[in-house]
């Protein structure tokens, strides 16, 4: 049964590698189309690769940010989050 189990370990995995890729793609073309709003409301019209620098910069950190625990930040320990 330790195979078996191993197995399906590995397909839930790579499920939920493709879920994120998924999720992360999506997150681009909702930043591209943002970007490119937000900078027309501003009155620039910027081309096509510079939307697309910035909205994948901006995905990247989200998705970076999004995956960091944010507990360190706080100065509060494990323990501490969980009394309160």
């Amino acid at each position: 049964m330790g195979f078996l189990d191993s197995f399906g370990v590995l397909v839930s995995s790579i499920i939920a590698a493709i879920v994120m890729l998924v999720f992360a793609i999506l997150s681009f073309f909702v930043t591209v189309f943002i970007v490119q709003i937000g900078a027309g409301l501003a009155g620039y019209s910027p081309s096509g690769d510079f939307v697309a620098l910035s909205a994948a910069i901006l995905s990247a950190s989200a998705i970076m940010a999004g995956a960091s625990p944010m507990s360190g930040l706080s100065g509060l320990t494990d323990t501490d989050s969980r009394s309160q």
